[in-house]
C-alpha cells in the first residue's frame, strides 16, 4: 500500500505545500531566494512558535500516513532565535505520540505520549564555534549562534519509538514547523542518505549493498566546485550512532569538517575516514556527553510542572 512512497518521498514537493490546500500556515510565513542553497525556502518568524508555523496536513483529522523509518529535514535555525518542531507519529497499536525538539527546551521531558528533546545549534567554523568548548551545559542549549549553518536532520522514527518508549513505530501523521526557521524541505525513506556522498562515490563503493545511499538530487544541498559538503553545511543523524545508549539531546555528534562520515564507517568499513579533533572541539565533544544520561529517558514529568 505505501509503493508510491519508494524509495523516498518528497513532502513537499508530492503536497504542493506552497498551494496551500493540503497544507496549512498560520502567522509571519513567506518564501524568499536563499542565496547559499540557490533556491526558494520557507521563512517561519515570529515571537511567538504556537502562532506562526507550517503544518501539515491541514488539519489535526487527517493523516500524512508516511510509513518511511528516516524523517530528513533540510532546515536552518534563525541566528539569535528559538524555533519548535513538533512531529506525531502513530504506533502499531494505535498510540499517537508527540516527538518535539527545540532550542527552547533546556532538557529532556517524556511521558507515555510525548517526547521533549533539547535541540543544541552548532556553529560553523570561527570564534563562536571555537568559544563553545568554554561554556557551560546550560549555555550550550539556547538561542542559534550568529553563523548557524543549513542543516540536514535525519530522525530515525522507529529507533526513537522503541528505545524511549517501547513502542512500535507504524507512521508520521503529521508534522509542525514552529518559528523561527528557514525550511527547504522534508522527506522520507526507509533508506539512509548520506548528503555528503555522491553519487559516483556510491557506485564506486557500492554502498547501496550497505543500505547508505547519497541524497536524492531534488532534496540535495548544492556544493561549489571544489569544496565538500561538510565544510558548508551540517549533518545531523538522531540517534547519532545507532547505539543502544539513549540519547536526551539532538546535536551534531563530530564537529570536524568530516562530520557525518560515521554513518559511512557504521555501513561500510572499506571507507575509513580518520578525524583529527583540536583540543577545543574535544573539550566540547566532554561536554555533550555529560549532557547525555540514559537515566533522564525514564524520568516521568507532568505538564506545566
Amino acid at each position: 500500500a505505501a509503493v508510491w512512497q519508494k524509495p523516498y518521498l518528497n513532502v513537499f514537493k508530492h503536497f504542493r505545500v506552497e498551494e496551500w490546500r493540503r497544507s496549512a500556515k498560520e502567522g509571519d510565513v513567506t518564501t524568499f531566494m536563499d542565496k547559499t542553497l540557490k533556491g526558494t525556502v520557507y521563512r517561519i518568524r515570529g515571537s511567538i512558535p504556537a502562532s506562526n508555523y507550517i503544518q501539515l496536513p491541514k488539519t489535526s483529522s487527517q493523516s500524512l500516513g508516511l510509513v518511511g523509518r528516516y524523517l530528513y529535514l533540510l532546515f536552518r535555525p534563525m541566528p539569535n532565535k528559538y524555533f519548535v518542531v513538533h512531529l506525531d507519529v502513530s504506533t502499531e497499536d494505535n498510540q499517537v505520540v508527540r516527538i518535539s525538539f527545540s532550542n527552547l527546551f533546556k532538557e529532556f521531558k517524556s511521558t507515555a505520549t510525548w517526547l521533549q528533546f533539547p535541540f543544541i545549534c552548532g556553529a560553523a567554523k570561527g570564534p563562536v564555534y571555537e568559544s563553545t568548548a568554554k561554556t557551560s551545559k546550560q549555555d550550550l542549549v539556547g538561542a542559534a549562534p550568529a553563523n548557524v549553518r543549513w542543516t540536514c536532520l535525519m530522525l530515525d522514527l522507529q529507533y526513537i519509538l522503541s528505545m524511549y518508549l517501547n513502542r512500535r513505530y507504524s507512521h508520521l501523521k503529521s508534522v509542525k514547523l514552529c518559528s523561527n526557521l528557514l525550511v527547504k524541505n522534508l522527506c522520507t525513506s526507509d533508506l539512509l542518505f548520506d548528503p555528503g556522498v555522491t553519487f559516483s562515490e556510491a557506485r564506486q563503493s557500492n554502498l547501496a549493498c550497505h543500505g547508505v545511499s547519497p541524497m536524492p538530487r531534488e532534496m540535495a544541498f548544492p556544493v561549489p566546485k571544489g569544496e565538500k559538503w561538510h565544510d558548508r553545511y551540517d549533518y545531523i543523524r538522531f540517534p547519532s550512532d545507532g547505539s543502544k545508549m539513549p540519547y536526551d539531546s539532538i546535536q551534531k555528534s563530530c564537529s570536524s569538517p568530516a562530520a557525518g562520515a560515521h554513518v559511512l564507517e557504521d555501513a561500510v568499513h572499506e571507507l575509513p575516514q580518520l578525524v583529527t579533533l583540536t583540543k577545543a572541539v574535544r573539550d566540547r565533544l566532554s561536554l555533550v556527553q555529560q549532557i547525555t544520561s540514559p537515566k533522564a529517558v525514564s524520568t516521568p514529568w507532568r505538564e506545566g510542572a
